[in-house]
């Protein structure tokens, strides 16, 4: 009777422990539709306000709807800064599940800590995405952010990127022998324009080590990776 009683138990516990791991998977800038309109954007996103052009938030919205109070950009898009929602990281870690965890972890993509934004026509309909990488997240090494442009244009296909090596401005130093500045421009069925720029350099009066004190520095580098994929007006 105890043995029969023990493999109950095993099996109980065999088959509730793929049931705590189940979970929707959560939203991603990846899964905004290009040409839909605001009130129909998924609201699964958190903290949505006025972008900044790729940096932090400014103005609070309710709602995707409230893009007007957004100053427009020289495009005439509106930016709507937005997070992704981090009720799966605490399920995760309410589960113990490692894995998980970390890919739930801050608003990211490939495991990139990211600015993420739509940006809206002044008829109310999503025309674009924006994508930055985020210096301010402290999970991952910020000289590797560069990397990021690999990841970006293997979605959309490596081949027929249009790329121009950017030389180097006055002041701006490799690190450690090794600069990227790029700006790539690929069209997509016509109708859609995806724009990457990475950079990976010293800028002017950043060193590797402080002229005065002779010690290393921390972060006097840029390493950022800037996406957008824009879908004008028919």
């Amino acid at each position: 009777m105890q043995a029969r009683i023990l493999g109950i138990v095993i099996l109980l516990a065999a088959t509730a422990a793929p049931r705590a791991q189940e979970h929707p998977p959560r939203l991603e800038v990846w899964d905004l539709t290009l040409g839909t309109k605001a009130d129909q954007l998924p609201d699964e996103f958190v903290d949505l306000a006025c972008g900044t052009n790729g940096g932090p938030p400014s103005v609070p919205l309710a709602a995707w709807s409230e893009f007007r109070r957004c100053r427009p950009e020289a495009s005439g898009l509106r930016e709507v800064y937005f997070r992704y929602d981090d009720e799966l990281e605490y399920w995760a870690k309410a589960n113990n599940l490692q894995d998980q965890m970390e890919q739930y972890s801050g608003t990211k993509t490939y495991g990139f800590p990211v600015v993420v934004s739509g940006l809206i026509d002044a008829a109310g309909v999503l025309r674009g995405i924006r994508i930055v990488s985020d210096p301010r997240d402290p999970t991952q090494n910020r000289d590797e952010a560069y990397l990021l442009r690999n990841f970006l244009t293997a979605r959309l296909g490596r081949e027929n990127w249009q790329c121009q090596e950017v030389p180097l401005a006055e002041g701006e130093t490799p690190v450690d022998g090794v600069f990227v500045k790029q700006d790539c421009r690929k069209e997509i069925d016509g109708a859609t324009t995806a724009t990457l720029a990475t950079r990976y350099l010293r800028k002017a009066g950043q060193s590797r080590f402080d002229p005065h004190t002779g010690r290393e520095t921390t972060g006097q580098f840029d390493s950022t990776v800037r996406f957008e994929l824009i879908r004008p007006s028919p």
